[in-house]
């Protein structure tokens, strides 16, 4: 699995993208401009290292994403839960309900979410 690990920055950035998509380049560097304060050589460089590590492709001036923003999420959660609880689902929901109470819904869905996997 590559580097899908993003800073903060790198976040907003990739919403941005994922938000307006397809876009222009040009478009995408005003949109920075606007929402990020960014400078043109700013939006460059990080779409460059966003593309070189295979989340989004910049072909010919339109910018398009080669992972999909629920994909990339997903993607995140499951190194996660693989870098910090070895892997198991069980031992990350244990500790995750220590500090937060499973509201009756969350457990209804869940319930409703393991059915569906059986």
């Amino acid at each position: 699995m590559a580097d899908m690990k993003l800073g903060v920055v790198e976040t907003r950035f990739a919403d941005l993208i994922w938000e307006h998509e397809p876009i222009s380049s040009g478009e995408l560097v005003k949109l920075c401009e606007e929402k990020l304060s960014w400078k043109k050589s700013t939006t460059y460089t990080i779409l460059r290292r966003l593309c070189e590590r295979g989340i989004f492709s910049n072909d010919k001036g339109t910018v398009t994403s080669l992972i999909s923003k629920d994909e990339f999420y997903a993607m995140q959660s499951e190194k996660f839960v693989e870098d910090t609880f070895e892997g198991s689902l069980p031992r990350f929901l244990a500790a995750f309900s220590t500090r937060k109470k499973l509201s009756d819904d969350e457990i209804h869905q869940l319930q409703k979410f393991i059915d569906e996997m059986r």
